[in-house]
């Protein structure tokens, strides 16, 4: 009988569906001496999403029918099986991924319990948000982890300004006001975001909000400037542009507790809101800390070595997110982790996919080597600033406007190309261009 190797992979964000695409095509009805490859994508959903367009989708600024990827369509395109479920154990000694029973929105079972057994197992779950243990965070604020968490917030939004030119009341006090707590990328985008589509939503006919007087959008940092992790050039750029946008922006302000409609801050003051978005911190989701003896950091990162193997299993690899993979070594001394980017998790898939026919045929598996490309941070049609080669060159090259909006683009770009090949990208982006000429640069449902 035919061996076959069993790779499955959990996760099917940016870098485990790339590389689930890339083996499937790869071992297609094609066997090497030590038999054929069977690759199973297994994730929680039904669809995919590039998870830094998050906040255009909660915007409304991107049309999710334009930009979803079904996951049973990609796995029949490119060979690979896919799996929906949530992984809710593993048994390393026998080799198997336990998945938590699925359940359709009216709480009928789909699949039960069950486990997949795997010779290669491939962690791709990326991250979460960390409330820090804040009170009242997960009552009261909306985070930008999934796309359902995009579309409730986008729905909301909408509501709130139908709702306020319905009224024959004045507005109360923070209402049509949005809280961003977290000043990090994903903050910044969407408060530049914001500022466009909500002006193009009440254009539509909703006259009796005044997009100047009424809609505000408060961000709010615990750390002394925004965009903490980026250089400060592009924190101190992106600040003056926001504010000028009409963005507040509140730095070294500590959130005490949410309540609904209000954010206070250890200095007690009160920002009362009636949307609150909680985009503060990064960490990966909690199944992984203490998963089958597996040593994870103090995020929940699973500890892994230069090859992106286990530092516990070799049969295991981890990469984007929810990997701790070392760096580089600062001048203080200190090892360095690789960035939860999405450049990252783009070079680590690629990575992986070279290295799978090594570690079958039992040959040495060579390091993942991280290249920083610098970082960009789109501030919708606005601008977008960011930093050009970064390590590459020694120093970071900043760049802002047109070109930083190409570089930035080329990102998802890389991705669609990863997924898709260039001829179906190329057709897809043309079609865009014609459809943004002739529908609603904002979605209203």
């Amino acid at each position: 009988m035919e061996k076959i190797h069993r790779i499955v992979i959990v996760g099917g964000g940016a870098s485990g569906l790339e590389l689930a695409t890339q083996l499937g095509d790869r071992y297609q009805d094609r066997a090497h001496r030590f038999g054929k490859v069977h690759v199973t994508l297994i994730d929680k959903s039904r669809t995919h999403v590039w998870k830094p367009k998050l906040h255009e989708i909660a915007a409304g600024s991107m049309d999710t029918d334009d930009h979803e990827l079904n996951y049973i369509v990609q796995a029949h395109w490119h060979h690979f099986s896919y799996c929906i479920g949530s992984m809710i154990g593993l048994d390393r000694q026998n080799k198997r991924v336990h998945l938590a029973s699925y359940h359709d929105e009216s709480g009928d079972l789909v699949t039960p319990e069950r486990s997949i057994a795997y010779d290669t197992l491939i962690l791709a779950v990326g991250s979460l948000t960390n409330d820090f243990g804040v009170p009242g965070v997960q009552e009261h604020a909306i985070r930008l982890e999934s796309l359902s968490d995009a579309k409730r917030f986008h729905q909301r939004l909408i509501n709130a300004c139908i709702r306020a030119q319905a009224q024959q009341t004045p507005l109360m006090p923070g209402q049509l006001h949005v809280a961003i707590i977290g000043a990090g990328a994903t903050g910044v985008e969407l408060a530049a975001e914001l500022h466009r589509t909500t002006r193009e939503v009440v254009s539509f006919g909703l006259d009796r909000v005044d997009p100047e007087k009424d809609l505000k959008v408060i961000l709010v940092e615990a750390a002394p400037r925004i965009l903490p992790a980026l250089p400060e050039r592009i924190s101190k750029v992106s600040q003056q542009l926001l504010v000028k946008l009409g963005v507040e922006v509140m730095t070294s302000a500590q959130v005490l507790k949410v309540d609904k409609n209000l954010v206070t801050l250890s200095s007690g003051l009160s920002i009362p809101a009636e949307l609150i978005v909680w985009a503060a911190g990064v960490k990966a989701p909690d199944f992984l800390k203490g998963l089958s003896g597996l040593s994870t950091n103090g995020a929940n990162q699973v500890r892994v070595n230069a090859s992106l193997q286990s530092i516990d299993d070799p049969a295991i690899f981890a990469m984007g997110d929810c990997a701790a993979c070392p760096w580089m070594v600062d001048d203080q001394g200190i090892q360095k982790m690789v960035p939860p980017r999405a450049q990252a998790a783009h070079q680590q898939a690629s990575h992986l996919g070279r290295q799978i026919e090594n570690m079958i045929q039992g040959r040495p598996l060579g390091d993942f080597k991280y290249k920083d490309f610098g970082s960009l941070v789109s501030l919708g049609n606005f601008s977008t600033v960011g930093s050009m080669m970064g390590g590459l060159v020694g120093r970071n090259l900043f760049i802002e406007g047109y070109f930083a909006k190409l570089m930035y683009l080329s990102l998802y770009k890389l991705h669609e190309f990863a997924l898709h090949g260039w001829v179906k990208v190329f057709l897809d982006t043309l079609v865009r261009l014609i459809n943004r000429r002739t529908d609603s640069i904002v979605k209203l449902h």
